[in-house]
């Protein structure tokens, strides 16, 4: 049982913590009023969603996720790393998904899920550092619901959410270990999981948490061995979870994340430190350079709209002691400040706007520990003035953001926080601390209910279909593999739904949702040279050369790119290829109608019938005669024989990692034309069996680090179990506590007015 009981008893606190919980769940069904998808949106509708059905398609068959061929670029599942495959709590939401015909409700159930975590987890953070329960859980829920995190990795960045979560965790616990409270295990599972969720940026900023953590207490312990055990449980986590990453960084070279650059700065997501100061206005647009131009659609900065004004509520004169045992956050919103102000490019990293959660988490933190421990009301017409002020300069910041027709809007959200902050200073002073913090936690709904309604319908939206069934019902049955060509940028914004573009073109992943396979797929990470042959982007897109490009002999071969892809369909969009059924088709291939599908796409297929399964995955011989023994999606193997020797060339996007092996022994292969996998045979070869296997560059690494992420860490917690120090106790903070036991104060007078506490 963890124990988040410092000086409130556990029945208070585990009261408090339910209560964040009910207060995140009311904030989603807040949410939901004002937008039924808001919880399935861009990336997770035409990504997320579906690679969990596509990986929980492979659990439930029993087979490891590796490569998906006939997906080609989007196809690499460990190279992309989002898969989350060396995730527990990914791979159970991936086992799970399919059960789901709806995936606007599986995507909401498990970002509910994720944002319950997350707020416990930042309850446990505020408790760790001795703020009340009740100060706690309103870090937590309004945590939840700033702007970045509900507009960005709630609604779309979904692992971002998760990772979040765990690191929150990761946090708590690292206090706990550093203080002697708890062991190093629950640090080491907790960042684990953040570094295996597989997006890069909670890894990131999971170790500049715990830089962030071990600083902080050496800090306020004076000694650096608390620090040294920190950072070691954090290192075997990060051994433990480096097979996550090693696909991908030992692939850089072929795709388009190379770290030729390894730091400049364009200015593109990119904010200014004066955005800052939009923190605490709901109508905030904070601007600065994005997909969207230089003012922002969606609030992104904001983070509650207290923090700000709270300021003037805090006694700083006794925080020297408050500030030094939560050095960590100091320090962790530090580092954010200074990220997210660039560069807008670190190798491989991009766009630093990613960290602003990081910063609403630490000053969320500090906020929240600073009022619990040091809220004042003395002098309070002076520091109702100081907040009255630091409205205004709220208001004239976020009118400068975005001044055009929003002033009024502006002027009345300043004014519903300077209600909002007189409402719940009179209520302390009637009811207490209780009672206040539940009218901020009740605060909190309402306005994310206004911000997602007023942003309706959310900017990013694919507006994919929710029921996979009655997708499948309208979409054409088409067998084999299939590859779009077109532009999901030019979707008519009134035609993206089932009976418009939905019936007949894909976008991202959205093939995974309907159960066909398709070349076309969503991918951050690429393929260089397929994207340039093709011409495809990360969602699938091509250019309108792509139709050339696939049906243009490849250099060696003679053949043309889409034979070597064994793909057994075409689908052109009509919008960008409107007179292409007045030419003939290419030689071996006809138009197809598909009615009542037709509307938005032109169908070409072959004379021959589909091909993607005809002896196996080999796409083209010279000199050779091979017949396809067996096949997976990671092996194929043949027979050949070759009498003066020649070429075999499979339908495999050739991803490092591959091997060839000829009668058991190791083998060279290539890559033609830097896209296919193609083997040498050399003459007087006669029924020999050739395998050609993938396997993760860097697996045997991987796996040794992990076990020695794993011995590591069982050895430090021998250690503690052996040498477990007195837990620390911080000296009694007499503002920390209301002075009556009933949490109510006789206001009569400003000389003896309470603590915020």
């Amino acid at each position: 049982m963890p124990d988040f009981g410092l000086r409130a008893g556990l029945k208070t606190t585990y009261l408090w913590a339910a209560v964040t919980a009910l207060g995140v769940v009311a904030g989603y069904a807040a949410v939901l009023l004002a937008n039924p998808r808001h919880f399935y949106t861009d990336d997770t509708e035409a990504q997320y969603v579906p690679l969990w059905l596509d990986i929980g398609r492979h659990l439930r068959e029993g087979k490891f996720p590796g490569v998906a061929p006939e997906e080609w670029m989007a196809g690499n599942y460990l190279v992309e790393g989002q898969a989350s495959v060396f995730n527990p709590p990914q791979l159970l939401i991936a086992f799970l998904a399919p059960s789901f015909d709806n995936l606007a409700v599986l995507a909401t159930l498990v970002k509910l899920a994720y944002s319950i975590i997350l707020a416990l987890g930042v309850f446990r953070v505020c408790r760790e550092y001795r703020a009340h329960p009740a100060w706690a859980a309103v870090a937590g829920v309004a945590f939840c619901f700033s702007g970045w995190l509900l507009f960005l990795d709630q609604a779309s960045w979904v692992l971002g959410l998760a990772g979040t979560a765990w690191l929150t965790h990761a946090w708590a616990s690292g206090v706990r270990y550093a203080r002697g409270r708890s062991g190093p295990v629950p640090v080491f599972v907790f960042l684990f999981f953040a570094i295996t969720v597989g997006y890069v940026w909670p890894g990131i900023e999971s170790a500049l948490m715990i830089v962030a953590v071990a600083a902080g207490e050496w800090v306020y312990q004076r000694t650096p061995w608390p620090a040294v055990r920190v950072l070691l449980a954090a290192g075997c986590a990060g051994a433990a979870g480096l097979m996550t990453y090693l696909p991908g960084i030992l692939s850089a070279d072929v795709t388009w994340r190379t770290a030729d650059d390894m730091i400049n700065n364009d200015g593109f997501m990119t904010v200014p430190w004066s955005e800052s100061l939009n923190a605490s206005l709901p109508s905030t647009l904070p601007s600065f350079n994005s997909w969207f131009g230089l003012i922002q659609p969606m609030p992104m900065v904001y983070i509650a709209w207290f923090l700000i004004p709270a300021l003037a509520f805090i006694d700083w004169k006794a925080t020297a002691q408050t500030f030094r045992a939560s050095a960590a956050a100091v320090i962790f919103a530090g580092f954010a400040l200074m990220w997210t102000a660039g560069p807008a490019a670190f190798g491989p990293l991009r766009w630093p706007a990613r960290v602003l959660p990081m910063l609403a988490l630490a000053l969320l933190i500090l906020c929240c520990i600073l009022l619990s421990r040091h809220g004042a009301l003395t002098n309070w017409r002076l520091r109702c003035g100081i907040a009255g002020g630091l409205v205004l300069v709220l208001l004239a910041r976020s009118v400068s953001s975005a001044p055009s027709n929003r002033i009024w809007t502006h002027i009345g959200a300043a004014a519903a926080v300077a209600v909002l902050g007189v409402l719940i200073l009179l209520l302390y002073a009637k009811r207490g601390r209780t009672a206040a913090c539940a009218a901020l936690l009740a605060s909190i709904a309402p306005i994310a209910y206004y911000q997602v309604d007023s942003t309706y319908p959310h900017p990013m939206s694919w507006n994919l279909p929710e029921s996979r069934s009655e997708a499948q019902a309208l979409f054409p049955d088409f067998d084999g593999t299939t590859l779009q060509l077109g532009n999901s940028g030019i979707f008519p914004g009134d035609a993206k739904d089932l009976t418009g573009v939905y019936s007949s073109l894909v976008v991202g992943l959205y093939a995974a949702d309907l159960g066909l396979d398709y070349v076309n797929g969503y991918t951050p990470i690429g393929h260089d040279a397929f994207s340039q042959r093709t011409c495809m982007r990360w969602e699938g897109s091509t250019c309108p050369e792509a139709f050339d490009k696939i049906f243009a002999p490849e250099p060696v071969t003679g053949v043309p790119l889409v034979d070597l892809m064994k793909v057994d369909r075409v689908t052109l969009m009509r919008l960008v290829y409107p007179d292409a059924r007045d030419t003939p088709p290419p030689p071996g291939w006809h138009w197809v109608d598909y009615p009542p599908n037709d509307k938005w796409i032109w169908v070409l297929e072959r004379d021959t019938g589909p091909i993607s399964t005809d002896n196996g995955r080999i796409a083209h011989t010279a000199g050779v005669e091979a017949v396809s023994v067996s096949e997976t999606e990671n092996t194929s193997t043949v027979r050949v024989t070759s009498e003066h020797g020649g070429r075999v060339t499979f339908a495999r996007l050739a991803w490092p990692g591959y091997r060839a092996e000829l009668d058991g022994r190791e083998h060279d292969y290539e890559a033609l034309d830097d896209i296919f996998v193609s083997v040498q045979i050399p003459p007087g070869t006669e029924n020999a069996e050739l395998m050609i296997t993938w396997r993760p560059p860097g697996m045997y690494l991987g796996l040794a680090t992990f076990v020695l992420g794993l011995i590591g860490i069982g050895v430090l917690q021998l250690l503690y179990i052996r040498n477990r120090p007195r837990p620390r106790h911080e000296p009694e903070d007499p503002k920390s506590e209301p002075p009556s036991t009933t949490d109510r104060t006789d206001h009569a007078s400003e000389k003896y007015a309470p603590s915020l506490a």
